[in-house]
């Protein structure tokens, strides 16, 4: 069962196209957690005299993070999509690394997921962006 919620969540992330333009990839999907990386691209450049990704990007990875957290938990049959998204932004992206977010579905109710994430660059000891999130669950399993 889990093989084919973790075929799902792929299929998931690979057919939403700004995942895919983003160059987002999984680190690792297991029963309600996920962990996805985005290279550094100065394409997703939101200040260029800094060279800090727009939070546009950051904000995209921890969503579709959190949506392949829903569809490999367990209690969930299928797919997803976000309710409520809230996301604070730390700290400025360090220029030139790579971001990456950790998900935990913690709680699934008949009709509601429930997320949280932490995004990281290089420096996993102070966040870049953190996230609470409500999530629609499409079939619950009994």
């Amino acid at each position: 069962m889990a093989t084919d919620k973790t075929k799902i969540a792929r299929q998931f992330m690979e057919a939403i196209p700004h995942a895919v333009a983003l160059g987002m990839a999984f680190i690792d999907l297991g029963d309600g957690e996920a962990e996805m990386t985005m290279p550094y691209d100065t394409r997703f450049v939101g200040d260029p005299e800094t060279g800090v990704i727009h939070g546009g990007a950051v904000s995209t990875l921890m969503d579709t993070c959190c949506g392949a957290a829903v569809i490999s938990h367990p209690a969930c049959a299928s797919g997803t999509a976000t309710i409520d998204l809230r996301i604070d932004y730390m700290r400025p992206a360090t220029p030139g690394q790579a971001l990456s977010t950790r998900a935990v579905c913690y709680r699934v109710t008949r009709s509601v997921a429930f997320v949280r994430a932490n995004a990281f660059d290089d420096d996993k000891t102070r966040p870049v962006a953190t996230a609470t999130g409500a999530f629609t669950v499409e079939g619950r399993v009994s």
